[in-house]
């Protein structure tokens, strides 16, 4: 029998990855001032370990007012430069390829921690004014979000060109623009969030302009060489929100940069108000499959991937180039060598982990 593709090498740019199993950006909201500590190294060596092709670090903010929560990871000062020099190196010891997603967390930042109840923080109890493209609060009740000037978003473009420069430095082989989800770059795309009307907001391709400004600053500092993936929600899940048809033509718009090599194909996040219509496994995958087929561009798929048969479906009938799983790798680091046995492949394993092999 063939190797199916879901072991197979794959290739972006100069960057080969040993099978096409990425671990997803998954926040673990335990960092101080951005810094990391033990805990990020552990968690993303462990997937390293266990046989991923690609390893992502956390969504890793490029400003203190740009993340999500105060124990968010960050590349935004220059002590955090060594963490992420040794998550890199950890990753790539294990044999894994080395990413990183940069983020902004716009009108979705200064929340708890997920497990102190993720409501937002006002300022007087030590949170922060968010920045957005209109005065728009993510939930009711909470702050207005300060709406970004033209001088202010050309200089959060600058923070990601800046973030950007220390993943390459850092030695990072991959690097992932956050525009879902509802943050920053999102939210700048949804007319639900975005009610401008200068020239960064009013129709889809003024929406789009902050993201393609952004990615023109992030490649001032991320060489040509290196592959550039950007996550999109695919779909707002609300009337009135962005739909496939409006991501398939910013994707095709990416596409035609020729400096993106990966649309990661997620879905929702832009409001609390949003109907997801069934969640199953792999109901985001049609968005994968729509903007692989209709854009002419590389996609990720993500979301309730957790059997190696599914996975393996995916990718041999077209429908992505990578999976992109989550939930199944924080309860299985080693997912991808059960992966590998359940579909009759020899895993690549670290040669200390030889005997899981048998």
């Amino acid at each position: 029998m063939p190797t199916p593709l879901l072991f197979q090498p794959i290739t972006f740019r100069s960057v080969t990855a040993r099978n096409r199993i990425v671990v997803s950006p998954m926040c673990q909201y335990s960092a101080t001032d951005g810094l990391g500590e033990d805990w990020h190294i552990q968690n993303l060596g462990a997937k390293a370990a266990g046989g991923a092709g690609i390893v992502m670090t956390e969504a890793t903010h490029v400003s203190a007012i740009g993340r999500i929560t105060p124990g968010c990871l960050g590349a935004y000062k220059p002590e955090h430069r060594a963490l992420l020099a040794r998550l890199a190196a950890v990753i790539g010891k294990c044999g894994a390829v080395p990413g990183m997603q940069i983020a902004h967390a716009g009108r979705k930042a200064s929340s708890q921690l997920p497990w102190d109840g993720g409501k937002p923080i006002p300022p007087h109890n030590g949170g922060w004014v968010p920045v957005a493209p209109s005065a728009i609060p993510m939930v009711p009740g909470a702050v207005d979000p300060h709406p970004l000037s033209t001088n202010e978003i050309a200089g959060i473009a600058a923070e990601f060109a800046a973030a950007t420069r220390m993943a390459r430095e850092a030695g990072f082989k991959v690097l992932e623009l956050h525009a879902a989800h509802g943050y920053l770059a999102h939210s700048f795309l949804s007319p639900i969030s975005n009610h401008r009307d200068d020239a960064y907001g009013g129709d889809l391709n003024g929406r789009a302009r902050f993201l393609m400004e952004t990615l023109d600053a992030v490649r001032t500092e991320w060489p040509s060489d290196l592959p550039l993936w950007v996550r999109l929600s695919c779909t707002d899940h609300m009337p009135g929100g962005l739909t496939i048809d409006d991501v398939v033509a910013v994707a095709k718009q990416l596409a035609a940069r020729g400096d993106v090599d990966l649309i990661d194909c997620s879905s929702g996040g832009v409001s609390n108000e949003q109907k997801i219509p069934s969640l199953h496994p792999g109901y985001q995958v049609p968005y994968a499959d729509a903007i692989r087929h209709r854009a002419g561009i590389a996609t990720g798929a993500v979301g309730m991937i957790t059997e190696p048969t599914h996975a393996a479906e995916i990718l041999g009938n077209g429908r992505a180039d990578v999976v992109l799983l989550a939930r199944a790798l924080l309860a299985d680091p080693g997912w991808p060598i059960r992966a590998a046995k359940a579909l009759g492949v020899k895993p690549e394993l670290p040669p200390q982990y030889l005997r899981a092999a048998l």
